[in-house]
């Protein structure tokens, strides 16, 4: 039996799992964690902590149509003028919590497009945060940039407050795939941004391109990545289009018909997987690819790779904060969300109150299956020592626990006194595996397809 029989047998190209950036997944979230759970939250941040933060920025000049973000569209920068009012007010309620000496270690600013801020209202954010919490040494601070939202006034004040890393999205560049999503952006636009970013200095870059497309065959998505190698980006994200009209209204004119199989899917992946292996990047985890001396690659080397809402990252801080509408907020104790909507983030913060609205507080299975999860999505395997002597876990509860998996997948997981391990030719099955192990129950319809 061939290894695509054997996947399409154990259900790879029918299953709908989470992508597993969190545990539980954002769809498990509920509305007993509120402002003032998390204010304890905050408070019980450790003195001189590495923390780090996100930043969402939701308006963008151009809704495209294959994106499911929390995104709005705007003609005018007012609406982003007074969003940035309020996140800067959000700040303030958070410093009363935040102990002394908190360092950033990382800081990121997503959308949305945050390249829509004029340059004058980058540098007052930036100075806005930094005075909350400074930056630490060595930290990372990375921002996604829209290539048609760019020019060499908002990248130098981006250069100049810091920002290390850059992060472009470029779905594909093939013109009748970019017609299909509603995404116009050649490669000349591209590279011009690229060519400016490096030109400041920021010698980091990271790139987006997605598999699974309307009209995506193996020649365009080669031509795409070939492309892309000439930009030669640090670090790339392949992530698989998730078509979910029923979730995000603006993927109704994304022409379904045109769309590849699931099949046609793993081979689109593999293609460009093959590609960028070739061109000297290593492979980290399911969907990204790293230079080796990247800090992903360096991370995945010493066993210290980490699962987050941006994807794969080397941050080690225990804390996440989100700033801005939507942006969830990560604890030792659990997940916090600030109100999606932005009016009712805005009245929320207006009111002189912290905008959280939902989330999940941790209990201790959480922690042992979130860990055993995200090894699974990190290095294909659960390390049975760790689980033993960080959780107190025995020899025989993690039988228990293996066993039904082995039972669901075969030859394609193996368990032994080490642990459990996915082999090479299972790893198309890592987010089926990490749902075995997931005790959350969810509707398939609230997630993509596994592949």
């Amino acid at each position: 039996m061939s290894n695509v029989s054997q996947l399409k047998r154990l259900g790879l190209f029918d299953s709908r799992v989470p992508r597993y950036t969190s545990y539980p997944p954002a769809t498990q979230f509920k509305n007993g964690v509120n402002a003032n759970m998390v204010a304890g939250w905050l408070d019980s941040i450790p003195e001189g902590a590495a923390i780090s933060l996100y930043l969402h920025v939701p308006f963008c000049r151009r809704l495209c149509w294959f994106c499911a973000c929390r995104t709005q569209g705007t003609k005018t920068l007012d609406p982003v003028i007074a969003y940035v009012d309020t996140v800067l007010a959000e700040l303030s309620l958070l410093r009363r919590h935040l102990p002394r000496g908190v360092r950033l270690s990382r800081l990121h600013w997503g959308g949305g497009t945050p390249t829509l801020l004029p340059p004058d209202q980058m540098r007052r954010v930036a100075d806005a945060i930094f005075a909350v919490v400074p930056m630490a040494e060595g930290a990372e601070f990375s921002v996604e940039i829209d290539p048609s939202e760019i020019d060499a006034p908002r990248m130098a004040a981006l250069a100049a407050a810091g920002m290390n890393r850059a992060s472009i999205g470029v779905q594909d560049f093939d013109p009748k795939i970019q017609d299909a999503i509603g995404r116009q952006q050649s490669f000349e636009l591209t590279g011009e941004a690229v060519d400016l970013i490096r030109g400041h200095g920021i010698a980091s870059l990271n790139a987006d391109i997605l598999y699974g497309l309307p009209h995506q065959d193996r020649h365009r998505i080669s031509e795409t990545v070939q492309k892309l190698l000439a930009l030669s980006p640090d670090r790339v994200a392949l992530y698989g289009y998730a078509h979910v009209p029923w979730m995000s209204k603006r993927q109704v004119m994304i022409p379904e018909d045109a769309l590849p199989g699931n099949e046609d899917r793993l081979s689109l992946f593999n293609t460009a997987r093959d590609l960028f292996v070739a061109d000297g990047y290593a492979e980290i985890g399911i969907d990204h690819f790293a230079r080796p001396g990247d800090g992903l690659a360096l991370a995945q080397k010493a066993g210290q790779l980490r699962r987050n809402f941006q994807g794969y990252t080397d941050d080690r801080a225990e804390v996440l904060l989100g700033l801005g509408a939507s942006s969830i907020s990560r604890f030792p104790q659990g997940y916090a969300q600030n109100a999606p909507a932005t009016g009712a983030y805005t009245g929320h913060v207006r009111e002189g109150r912290l905008p959280y609205t939902k989330g999940h507080a941790f209990t201790p299975e959480d922690h042992w299956r979130g860990r055993m999860i995200e090894q699974v999505m990190c290095d294909f395997r659960v390390d049975s020592a760790e689980m033993t002597t960080r959780f107190g876990l025995t020899p025989a509860q993690l039988q228990q626990i293996f066993d039904p998996v082995i039972a669901q997948f075969g030859g394609m997981v193996k368990i032994g006194p080490w642990g459990l391990r996915i082999t090479p030719e299972g790893r198309p099955l890592a987010r089926m595996v990490a749902n075995a192990l997931d005790a959350y129950m969810a509707a398939p319809t609230s997630h993509s397809s596994a592949v």
